[in-house]
Parts: structure tokens; C-alpha cells; sequence
């Protein structure tokens, strides 16, 4: 098997504006790592409303993080941040986002988990505990509907979209590692620990802050 072609590195460090406890803004900084790229984490006060100022709404006018500028170039959105580092600086590209069509479209449907029942079941959970929000049981029950299909889907295969990580594990890592914050226990499922555990096995894994709220107060 040949060895994959080195990608040209980025001529300066890539800034990842980000908010330390956003799982977005960690599975942007996660394969930053992962690939090894040089970038520097600018934090954005939330509660200063950094993320509302001119400057930022400039980079992203929806106003959210994560946002990373790579010299010339701004983008935001964490998905659509994967694809571009991967095309770009990822020698195994086609691992992390595969070429085939029906292996490309497996990556695709788990960004649209990450994007949905994730976002709205234990992201969605977690947000009620870190900023004492009003409880939001719907949250924890899509939370568990959404671990039970993972539940399965590990069954059949040690990632999400197969057999090696790619860009559906990245994308959905984060939120499932940190559910307990928002009181939806992992207890249940073993399948998905082993999941999160491969994960963090990977070289040049960093984690999420934790944050002591919810179960895992």
C-alpha cells in the first residue's frame, strides 16, 4: 500500500476563534489536531457578547462559532470547516471523507445527525445545565433515541460509517462525550463508550473541558 502524499502545511498558524466549552467549536479544534496543523485558539467572550461585535459578524454573520481563518481564507460552520481541512491539508483525506459514493453519503448522514439530533437532543440538554436554563426533558428522551440508533449502529462496526474514524466520528465525538453534563447517562450504552474510548485513542487526541454540571457534577 503506497504511503499517502504530503499535503503542503499552512504558511502561518490557522486561527480557530472558538468558546472552550462548545462542542462545535472542539470538533473543529479536535482535527486540527488529529492532522497535526499548526493553530492558535482565540476565545470568544459570550457573555461579553463577542460573538454579536462587528468584527466577528464580519467572519460569520450568524454570529456563531467556531470560525478559523487560514491566511486568505475565512470560513465558518464546524462541518463545513472538516471538509475544508481535510481536502486541504489531510494526506489520508479519503479516509476521513471517502470518495466513494455510498461511503461518502454514510459521512454525510452522520453530519446530518450532528446537525440535528444531536444538536437538539444531548447539545441541546447540556446547554439547560451550563447556563441554568428551564429544564428540558424532550432534550434528554431525543438524547437516548439518538444513543439507541448509535447503540445499533456500533454493533455493526467499530466507527460510525465503518470499520477506521472519519469525519462522522469527529463530528459527533464531542456532544456524546460530554451528554452526562446535561443529565443524559452513558450508562446504558456500552457499545458507545467503546466508541468515545477509540476515539480518545487516537493520536494527538485533545479533549472538551469538562464542566462540572449535571450528572457530572
Amino acid at each position: 500500500m503506497s504511503t499517502p502524499a504530503a499535503k503542503a502545511q499552512p504558511a502561518q498558524p490557522i486561527r480557530l476563534y472558538r468558546v472552550a466549552i462548545s462542542g462545535h467549536s472542539h470538533r473543529v479544534e479536535l482535527f486540527l489536531s488529529l492532522l497535526g496543523l499548526p493553530f492558535e485558539r482565540i476565545e470568544i467572550d459570550l457573555a461579553a457578547k463577542g460573538h454579536k461585535t462587528p468584527a466577528f459578524l464580519a467572519m460569520n454573520a450568524f454570529g456563531q462559532v467556531p470560525v478559523i481563518q487560514d491566511g486568505d481564507v475565512t470560513l465558518a460552520d464546524s462541518n463545513a470547516i472538516l471538509v475544508y481541512l481535510n481536502a486541504r491539508y489531510a494526506p489520508d483525506a479519503e479516509q476521513w471523507l471517502p470518495r466513494d459514493p455510498l461511503a461518502a453519503a454514510a459521512v454525510q448522514r452522520w453530519f446530518s445527525v450532528a446537525a440535528g439530533q444531536l444538536a437538539f437532543g444531548p447539545a441541546a440538554a447540556r446547554v439547560v445545565q451550563l447556563f441554568k436554563r428551564p429544564e428540558n426533558p424532550e432534550a434528554i428522551e431525543r438524547a437516548h433515541a439518538l444513543f439507541a440508533v448509535m447503540e445499533q449502529q456500533l454493533g455493526q462496526s467499530a466507527f460510525l460509517a465503518g470499520s477506521t474514524p472519519t469525519l462522522a466520528d469527529i463530528a459527533n465525538y464531542s456532544y456524546a462525550a460530554h451528554a452526562p453534563e446535561g443529565n443524559v447517562s452513558l450508562e446504558a450504552y456500552p457499545r458507545l463508550r467503546a466508541w468515545l474510548a477509540r476515539i480518545e485513542a487516537l493520536p494527538r487526541f485533545v479533549p472538551m473541558v469538562r464542566t462540572p454540571v449535571g450528572l457530572a457534577a
